[in-house]
């Protein structure tokens, strides 16, 4: 699951070469997972992908969004009998992220699955009918934090560097670009 690709942040760059990419590329990787733990949230588009909940819960708030469409749900009230196919169970999709059940599908000791297709598509994959496209400010935010990594990357975990006069300045520690944060705030998933 890569958030950006490696030509877009070559183009950013202004690199021509082969030499960085696996350095690259291993930023992508990095950053594109810490996109998704801070954002708790799949981004990458899945095929009938399941998840398990609480069966007395009637409020699910998916992990990949927008959703696109839910195939089945299932309930196990143990581990002999296994999961059992749930028919007519009636749902409304709020928000393209939470579907609300009418009912619980069970009690609070047994658990329930819900197997559907949610996420985004993924640059340099054309998305579909009834898919969407990773919005490109999140992946402009990737880019961007990738390029601020690489540029600064024999900084990375110093303290303090030397300055004229020997005299030492401080590094601030940032984890993340200030607008590259603000930007995963507007996707975060916030639990229930």
């Amino acid at each position: 699951m890569l958030v950006t690709q490696l030509s877009t942040i070559k183009t950013r760059l202004g690199i021509t070469d082969t030499t960085d990419d696996t350095l690259l590329t291993n930023l992508i990787e990095f950053a594109s997972g810490r996109f998704e733990r801070d954002t708790n949230r799949s981004l990458d588009r899945a095929v009938n992908t399941t998840e398990e909940f609480p069966a007395d819960q009637t409020e699910i708030l998916i992990a990949r969004f927008p959703l696109e469409n839910v195939a089945s749900f299932h309930l196990k009230a143990n581990e002999t009998d296994g999961w059992l196919l749930q028919s007519n169970i009636d749902y409304l999709i709020r928000r393209a992220c939470v579907i609300n059940l009418a009912a619980p599908l069970g009690t609070k000791y047994e658990q329930a699955r819900i197997t559907y297709t949610g996420g985004y598509v993924l640059p340099g994959t054309t998305p579909g009918a009834g898919q969407t496209a990773l919005p490109d400010d999140l992946e402009h935010a990737c880019t961007e934090q990738v390029a601020h990594w690489y540029q600064n990357r024999f900084r990375l975990g110093l303290l303090s560097m030397p300055a004229e006069g020997r005299t030492f300045f401080n590094i601030a520690q940032i984890d993340l670009l200030p607008q590259v944060a603000s930007v995963l705030k507007r996707y975060e998933r916030f639990c229930l």
